[in-house]
């Protein structure tokens, strides 16, 4: 009987403590927005360029997504009141999927302040320059 308490006791100590580091995550923040990663729109992909065109025009779009909020939990690009950032899809040719390649854009839906486009699903952006 005695091991059988002790053994329980044990058990779960050791789950209660495997809950708490399991539970525990490391959130990558960066300390600053990196201001120098730019791309230019003439180096955009053909598809991107259009999506870029068409944000400005208030659309039509091809995928339902496009123009929903997006939320910058990666905080990767400058911090903004929720709503402030839209996304939009860059169509990847031979794709039947939406990829991974987005316009971000920041302001007004018609006259954003900036767009920045990432080719690697919110990993890294680049601030697209005219």
């Amino acid at each position: 009987m005695w091991r059988v308490t002790n053994l329980r006791l044990l058990l779960v100590g050791w789950l209660l403590f495997w809950a708490a580091t399991m539970g525990t995550a490391v959130a990558r923040v960066p300390t600053s927005y990196d201001t120098s990663a730019t791309i230019r729109l003439a180096d955009l992909p053909p598809q991107g360029t259009q999506v870029y065109t068409l944000i400005f025009k208030g659309g039509p779009f091809a995928y339902e997504r496009d123009g929903v909020v997006f939320g910058n939990r990666e905080r990767l690009l400058p911090l903004n009141k929720r709503g402030y950032y839209l996304e939009y899809t860059v169509p990847t040719p031979g794709l039947r999927h939406r990829g991974v390649k987005r316009i971000v854009c920041g302001g007004q839906r018609t006259a954003p302040d900036a767009c920045y486009y990432t080719a690697d699903h919110y990993e890294s952006f680049r601030k697209i320059v005219p």
